[in-house]
């Protein structure tokens, strides 16, 4: 089984956050430090260390991440502007925190990346 998280606590209400989306499956709230002025995490609630720990029975669960990005970018009022969604993956990738979670951006033009033309 897979360590606990701080991720964990926030899913279980342990540690106050601000929770925008909680189902059975997933739980999102607004990153501490944003980088974007909307800035939500995005954390299945069981714990997957890494994109490299998910298993073909989690599939459901990592497309249902997606589902839910594009709920909140709509609750948001981003989904028409654009957002941007990021998935780190390890230390090299720029994850911190050793539990699979989704970072969706939006509500300004974003930058950097290399990505924009």
């Amino acid at each position: 089984m897979a360590e606990e998280t701080i991720f964990s606590k926030i899913i279980r209400h342990e540690i106050p956050s601000d929770i925008v989306y909680q189902d059975e499956q997933v739980t999102a709230f607004r990153d501490i430090s944003p980088r974007a002025r909307v800035h939500v995490l995005i954390v299945p609630n069981k714990v997957i260390p890494t994109v490299n720990d998910l298993e073909p029975q989690d599939k459901v669960l990592a497309g249902h991440l997606f589902a839910v990005a594009k709920k909140i970018a709509a609750q948001e009022g981003i989904a028409e502007t654009g957002y941007r969604l990021i998935v780190n993956c390890g230390a090299d990738g720029g994850q911190e925190v050793p539990h699979l979670h989704m970072h969706l951006l939006g509500g300004e033009r974003l930058k950097g990346f290399g990505f924009n033309a």
